[in-house]
């Protein structure tokens, strides 16, 4: 089923615990979303063939295929929804820092520990929401499709990040977001509290590292050395830097 300008937006709430599925279902369409539920890994890829999804809250320990193998996939495999970098929260029972770095390693945009309340996990889906639809609200948003970089170019209508040697790859919402960030303070000292304000809406936590693991996957992205890195460097005491000019442009 396709969505339309019309329709609410469906959120696809995969987790094994039915009192879970029934009170989110409820829940979100009291809020004004329209609420799919799946209990398991092959129920919602299901899911994503049959309806046009906006994001995704998935629990990490399902009977079949543990949250954090299926986010990874879903980085990979295209959807109905037509979105490689479709949302994805994770719901995780341990709460561990662990569990949640790995989540954000894989391709989460956010996490929740549970038990948790639903108004809170409403404020993260509309929080996403808004980012994914638009440049964060301290960023004028660009005519140019294009932003090119130390050989690098990022195609702002698709997402997709090319290498120096003409290698496409897909980004995540987060990568997509913090990259995006960088290359619009290009030579800037850019703080962790700057950077998860402006990529998570929220202040940051002292001991949450989201930021240094997503700083260090876009690294990978980028084929930047982590010991030694020469594009996007730490500043020690500080923050991090895209040590590069960008050039925009049209084609």
């Amino acid at each position: 089923m396709e969505k339309t300008d019309c329709t609410p937006d469906r959120i696809l709430i995969v987790d094994d615990d039915l009192e879970i599925r029934r009170l989110l279902v409820d829940y979100l369409a009291r809020n004004g979303f329209e609420a799919i539920a799946a209990r398991d890994g092959r129920e919602m890829w299901q899911a994503l063939e049959r309806h046009a999804i906006d994001l995704i809250v998935l629990d990490l320990m399902l009977p079949d295929t543990d949250g954090l193998t299926l986010c990874r996939d879903l980085r990979a495999k295209p959807t109905a929804s037509g979105k490689p970098n479709l949302p994805v929260i994770m719901l995780t029972a341990r709460g561990e820092e662990t569990d949640r770095i790995i989540g954000i390693e894989m391709g989460a945009d956010d996490y929740l520990v549970k038990p948790f309340n639903p108004r809170e996990l409403l404020a993260r889906i509309k929080s996403i929401l808004r980012r994914t639809r638009a440049l964060p609200p301290n960023l004028a948003p660009e005519a140019a499709r294009f932003l090119a970089f130390a050989g690098w170019t990022l195609d702002t209508a698709e997402r997709l990040l090319t290498a120096p040697d003409g290698v496409a790859t897909p980004l995540s919402g987060g990568e997509y977001r913090l990259l995006r960030i960088l290359l619009d303070h290009p030579n800037r000292v850019l703080t962790r509290d700057q950077l998860t304000e402006m990529i998570h809406g929220r202040e940051a936590d002292p001991f949450d590292r989201a930021i240094d693991v997503q700083v260090s996957r876009l690294r990978q992205r980028l084929r930047d050395d982590s010991r030694e890195p020469a594009l996007l460097k730490t500043v020690r005491g500080e923050g991090y830097v895209l040590a590069a000019a960008v050039e925009r442009r049209d084609k």
